[in-house]
């Protein structure tokens, strides 16, 4: 899947330590399920702001994809290669948005449309896009991901 990555040319970022007192991954049978990731380049954040009111859908968009990259590499660092994922199962994600903003859908494209093209119907997954007031660090999107890895693979 790195590979894919490189044709695509994006990569992955080094993966961050945890913010606070919790832990980027947990591992349940054959499912890893992640902690909320932002988009994070550098250890900064890449925008803040709402959507519809600081932002544009385009910004969002890149935002999510961003936040995506990060939290593969959160995933690759639990696993030790993205290889083993057997499917994206499932997405959530948090749009700061402004009271009259309702395109969240579209901002998560951002993140559904780099799983399909790095993992193709593997990347296939339930989304949920929720729009909210106000998130962390004034960051523009929160996502978390589940990921099925191989079996044999835990």
């Amino acid at each position: 899947m790195e590979k894919r990555l490189e044709e695509l040319g994006v990569s992955l970022p080094p993966n961050q330590p945890p913010l606070a007192t919790y832990v980027s991954c947990v591992r349940s049978g054959c499912l890893v399920f992640t902690s909320g990731a932002g988009c994070f380049v550098d250890g900064k954040p890449l925008y803040t702001g709402r959507l519809g009111r600081d932002l544009t859908v385009e910004q969002g968009y890149e935002a999510a994809q961003i936040t995506v990259l990060n939290l593969l590499s959160m995933i690759k660092a639990e696993i030790g290669n993205l290889d083993k994922i057997e499917r994206i199962v499932k997405v959530l994600g948090l749009v700061s948005s402004a009271d009259d903003f309702y395109d969240q859908p579209q901002v998560m494209n951002g993140a559904s449309d780099l799983l399909v093209n790095v993992f193709g119907d593997k990347g296939k997954h339930a989304r949920s896009a929720l729009g909210t007031s106000v998130l962390p660090m004034n960051l523009p999107v929160e996502i978390e991901m589940v990921v099925e890895i191989r079996e044999e693979e835990r």
